[in-house]
């Protein structure tokens, strides 16, 4: 009889322990899942940030479908820039839709200086007439201050004994109304811009000479000389503003 009842005392503390076990085993199962379904979710998240990288450009950068200069990932991009070819290591940036970076300057410096190039032209027109004909240019008195005759027929009013100095300043302002048109502002090739500055520069020593003369050989002032002497000035002052304007924005040295 003693031992049916240790079966049963021993068979009773084992139910318990089989039921601790079961319950240990289905905790193991619930972590692992928790842990697969972990891995599985970090899986996914690594791979979408892989597939985003590799298919994401650069800002900046084309892709088929997209427009040029737009990124893929909604960056705004910068402006689009279109490069003219102007010869190796020339190329000038041109902004989408605009004029070129240091053009001109404000839209009136161009119409301004050709405006003043066509006064400065009548002026020397009206000079050069009065040089030829030996007449007193209008309205000009002959006393000891202000006498355009005693300067337009001094000596000095012929340079080398060959050039009047009126035709001199004729064929200079010929030369700035076609430089200073409008059309030649719109062409902006170095070569106008350089002969442009160039031509001021030219103008202005010139002018420098002539009222170095009038006050100190001739001792004389003409009003017509001097307000060709005028014009020459402000347009060396537009003209260099343009040049400095340019330059100041395309960050070289000096270039027109």
């Amino acid at each position: 009889m003693a031992g049916p009842k240790q079966t049963r005392a021993g068979g009773s503390p084992g139910k318990p322990a089989g039921t601790a076990g079961k319950r240990a085993g289905t905790s193991g199962r619930a972590a692992g899942a928790a842990g697969k379904a972990g891995r599985t979710a970090a899986s996914k998240r690594n791979g979408q940030g892989a597939s985003g990288a590799g298919n994401r450009p650069a800002t900046g950068g084309t892709v088929r479908g997209t427009k040029p200069g737009r990124a893929s990932n909604g960056a705004r991009p910068g402006p689009r820039t279109d490069v003219t070819a102007a010869g190796e290591g020339g190329a000038a940036v041109r902004p989408a839709g605009g004029k070129p970076a240091g053009a001109a300057g404000p839209r009136w410096l161009p119409l301004t200086t050709f405006i003043l190039s066509l006064i400065g032209l009548g002026l020397s027109v009206y000079l050069t007439i009065t040089h030829y004909t030996d007449t007193a240019p209008a309205g000009c008195p002959a006393n000891s201050t202000f006498n355009c005759v005693k300067v337009t027929t001094s000596p000095e009013s012929i340079i080398f004994g060959i050039f009047p100095v009126a035709v001199l300043g004729l064929a200079f302002y010929v030369f700035m109304v076609a430089i200073n048109s409008p059309w030649a502002w719109r062409l902006d090739l170095d070569l106008i811009r350089w002969a442009r500055l160039a031509g001021v520069i030219t103008g202005i020593a010139f002018v420098l000479y002539l009222i170095y003369v009038e006050l100190l050989k001739v001792d004389a002032i003409c009003e017509y000389c001097t307000g060709v002497h005028i014009i020459t000035f402000l347009l060396f002052g537009l003209i260099m503003f343009s040049t400095a304007s340019r330059s100041a924005a395309t960050g070289k040295a000096v270039k027109p």
